[in-house]
């Protein structure tokens, strides 16, 4: 009877052993792909408070706008932070991916900043001009050198337009398209550059000091533009991610922005 007994508390214990190591333990990090600038910086101090609320927060740097979103489909990132709405619909379509936003964080201004021409009035005949090279952020370009009585788009064309939309440009400008991240490193070889906003904080331009001419803040672009936070789809509410979320949109993260980047990074929440 005895040996009974014990056999059965071996099972028990054995049982016991069995289920606590199938219990699924509670995935406390989030690695999320950014822009260095700002993104990265703005979830640094996103960073702190995720500690407070138990996570830890990774963060992977990249500098281009296509691989933080092929990591983030394929599982490699939980999130990433580096672009806007428009852009993340143009990716998914011509992808397959399915990626979707969760909040919206900021909003960059873009700016038109001098290269050889220093001024708009000074523009010359021919002169080149650097743009985007990717559909979203091309046509926000065109928008802002369209709001400056440079060229004039094909109506309707709005966020869709590309160099073919062009129906007046009367100095006869080159429009250069370049990867975004090359638009600033170009500045010395053009007379103009229609640069993102990330991009040229991180190349130490100030949109409200250097630019020539800025996006209005009520403009179709700048309501449209908010760069936002993106899982891939089933993901939404993920508690790790939903933490990051109200770290983003805290005060302390308003406060830094503000404080940081003295308007050319804007938090819209």
């Amino acid at each position: 009877m005895k040996k009974i007994f014990t056999v059965l508390i071996s099972i028990l214990l054995i049982a016991v052993l069995i289920a606590g190591c199938g219990k699924t333990q509670k995935n406390t990090t989030i690695k999320v792909g950014a822009s260095v600038t700002p993104h990265a910086e703005i979830l640094e101090v996103a960073k702190e408070i995720m500690v407070k609320k138990g996570y830890t927060l990774e963060i992977v740097e990249y500098n281009d706008y296509v691989l933080p979103n092929i990591a983030t489909d394929t599982g490699e990132l939980d999130a990433n932070y580096f672009q806007h709405l428009p852009y993340l619909k143009n990716f998914n379509d011509e992808n397959g991916t399915k990626l979707v936003s969760v909040a919206a964080i900021h909003y960059e201004p873009y700016g038109i900043y001098p290269g050889k021409t220093k001024s708009l009035d000074e523009l010359p005949d021919g002169a080149v001009i650097a743009v985007p090279n990717d559909t979203t952020n091309e046509a926000r370009a065109l928008m802002l050198l369209e709001a400056q009585g440079l060229i004039k788009l094909k109506e309707g064309a709005g966020l869709t337009a590309t160099v073919l939309d062009i129906v007046s440009n009367p100095k006869k400008l080159v429009i250069k398209e370049l990867e975004a991240a090359q638009l600033a490193r170009a500045l010395p070889d053009v007379d103009l550059a229609v640069i993102n906003g990330n991009y040229a904080i991180d190349a130490g331009l100030n949109v409200n000091k250097d630019a020539l001419a800025v996006e209005d803040k009520e403009s179709e672009a700048a309501q449209t533009f908010a760069n936002i936070l993106v899982v891939k789809e089933g993901n939404e509410n993920n508690e790790a991610v939903k933490a990051l979320i109200e770290a983003l949109q805290s005060e302390e993260v308003r406060k830094f922005i503000n404080e940081k980047y003295e308007g050319a990074v804007i938090p819209i929440f």
